[in-house]
């Protein structure tokens, strides 16, 4: 049981990461800055990859939000 509430605090921790960095990946694409947005872009893509090496997404899901993002982002630069 304490193993549990351990390895679930972990969890936790590591999916509001991954959750807070996304939130504001989006919230500097919705603002349209793409520079930004792609710093950002980086630093959330390696968050993803960690999160599945740690286990708390699938890596089907990660793919999934990688390219999402990406193309949101790759849209920014192609506005006039």
């Amino acid at each position: 049981m304490r193993q549990t509430a351990r390895r679930t605090a972990v969890n936790r921790r590591n999916m509001g990461r991954l959750r807070t960095q996304i939130k504001s990946l989006r919230k500097i694409i919705a603002s349209g800055n793409g520079s930004d947005a792609q710093t950002v872009l980086t630093q959330t893509l390696s968050v993803i990859d960690r999160s599945v090496t740690k286990g708390v997404i699938h890596r089907n899901t990660a793919d999934r939000y990688k390219s999402r993002l990406t193309k949101r982002v790759s849209a920014l630069g192609k506005k006039p």
